[in-house]
């Protein structure tokens, strides 16, 4: 099958080099050509010289073009996935730091909450570019998927406003459905079910996972035919290691009675509860990983392994390269994807799609993600039913965030942006609306370069903090670093555990791989 899959963002080394490598663990799609596209040409340079070495290496028919021109790279394609960050670290770091000045503490800020919306801003005029595209020069019909939070927003604006079919794809289920493996397991053991050094996979529990991205909840959970859902409460807090990482969501679960797919510093910056007081920060998180609830985690080890790549490129050159193995293979849906629509082998996964009915307690249009199935006739997505309704609940009021926060990248609507912002559930536990209105001219003008879409607004939003430094009406800022706010690692730290820093700089999933620096 000589396929062409255009990867916009290719100057993501984690996610383009894993993704290739899956894909081409697949037979059939061993004759496929890769277009790498990046508006960055040093960092499309140096992925592309990887990929082309992995490839010569196992010795596969495959291809690696390379291009700035994105509409070159999408020409002819069968399939187009997106990993950009649009605007960079810098721009993500802007995420960031201007809502901790107004006490809004993140931990990552990618999907919700100020950091979220904002990187929606960004990013949707982009991906209605690609969509452009992809409607012009693609193949027909080709799937657009893509990997680029805020998720829900930009799956959103590419299916109503982009006019192409696209799949919304992330690996917080899986994580989260490993971690109900692991507390079966040791229960198990406990009760003498199972010997003790005989080990659960993913596929020995059936899960169903039903709701939005990074706010999708286990709504069924089966061992042995036996309803896991009631004892996944005791069974958590009882494993030693979840019971001091995952607080907020253990807290959730035993308040909601469902546990949520998201980490535990994701899932705490959705909600109202857990990050709005700085001192009772701290007991709800934990720093062993930044993704436990570390302010500014996420940013911290993307600069770290960013840093890491760029300094240690020569040696990644030097060093032999991976084989490509099924063995290797990893749980990104999205080569499972392509291969159950171009074999027939059928995929079983959770994907984000508009929902159309599937989730009848959620609004039709929003974007949820529910299990599929893929073969060669299509994505065929089934009915969940009803959400039970605290989930349902939360869901809802992020979903209406997540509406207003599209249409507002959409049309460049500044009014309707702040609306965004104020509605947003920790925004709005911890701001009051004059700061919410400062603090998003505030992020207008700071990430002017990156807001084609609100370039007749900035001038405006500009006067606005002028005139408020003049008279004396400006709100009173926080001089903080935040409640958790860890070092980011000079080169020189990193090079004392470089097998740590290279994963890191290697890994798709962060999650994963990166402990916290110390103080």
């Amino acid at each position: 099958m000589a396929l062409k899959i255009a990867m916009i963002g290719a100057g993501s080394i984690g996610f383009t080099r894993r993704l290739m490598h899956d894909l081409l663990t697949v037979k059939e799609l061993q004759y496929t050509t890769f277009a790498f596209m990046d508006i960055s040409e040093r960092n499309l340079n140096m992925v592309t010289q990887l990929a082309q070495r992995d490839i010569a290496h196992n010795q596969l028919p495959a291809q690696v073009i390379a291009t700035t021109d994105q509409r070159e790279a999408i020409s002819d394609a069968d399939y187009v996935i997106c990993m950009i960050r649009q605007g960079g670290l810098d721009a993500f770091a802007l995420d960031i730091d201007i809502p901790l000045k107004y006490g809004i503490d993140q931990c990552v800020g990618d999907t919700i909450c100020a950091g979220g919306i904002m990187y929606g801003q960004r990013t949707i005029p982009v991906l209605l570019n690609i969509c452009k595209d992809i409607r012009e020069v693609a193949k027909p019909g080709a799937l657009f998927l893509n990997y680029s939070n805020p998720m829900a927003m930009n799956t959103w604006a590419c299916n109503q406003y982009g006019g192409v079919p696209t799949i919304g794809l992330c690996h917080g289920v899986q994580g989260a459905h490993w971690q109900i493996v692991r507390v079966i397991e040791l229960w198990a053991k406990k009760e003498g079910l199972i010997a003790e050094d005989e080990l659960l996979h993913r596929r020995d529990v059936d899960v169903v996972a039903a709701g939005i991205n990074h706010q999708t909840w286990f709504v069924k959970a089966q061992w042995r035919g036996m309803d896991m859902i009631p004892r996944l409460l005791e069974l958590f807090e009882a494993h030693p290691e979840y019971v001091q990482t995952e607080k907020v969501r253990i807290d959730v679960l035993r308040r909601f009675g469902y546990y949520s797919t998201e980490s535990n510093g994701h899932l705490s910056e959705y909600l109202p509860w857990y990050r709005k007081r700085v001192d009772e920060i701290g007991q709800w998180i934990d720093l062993s990983r930044w993704i436990n609830g570390e302010t500014g985690g996420y940013l911290r080890v993307c600069t770290e392994g960013r840093n890491w790549f760029e300094t240690d490129f020569p040696n990644w050159m030097q060093e032999e390269p991976p084989s490509i193995t099924a063995e290797r293979r990893s749980e990104e849906h999205g080569s499972y994807i392509i291969e159950a629509l171009e074999t027939g082998r059928t995929y079983r996964g959770h994907f984000n799609i508009p929902n159309k009915g599937h989730i009848t307690n959620l609004p039709d249009g929003c974007v949820i993600e529910i299990p599929g199935y893929v073969d060669k006739n299509g994505i065929n997505m089934p009915v969940v039913g009803d959400l039970p309704l605290a989930c349902a609940a939360t869901c809802s009021a992020s979903v209406r965030v997540q509406q207003m926060g599209m249409e507002a990248a959409v049309h460049g609507d500044v009014t309707l942006l702040k609306q965004a912002m104020l509605h947003d559930p920790l925004t709005g536990a911890v701001c009051n609306p004059e700061e919410v209105w400062q603090m998003t001219d505030e992020l207008l003008v700071a990430q002017a370069q990156w807001l084609p879409n609100y370039a007749a607004d900035i001038d405006a939003a500009k006067a606005r903090l002028a005139a408020h430094e003049q008279n004396g009406t400006r709100v009173q800022l926080r001089d903080t670093k935040g409640a958790a706010r860890l070092h980011v690692k000079s080169v020189e730290e990193m090079a004392k555990d470089k097998a740590e820093a290279r994963a890191n700089a290697s890994a798709a999933d962060k999650g994963k791989m990166t402990k916290a620096a110390a103080h």
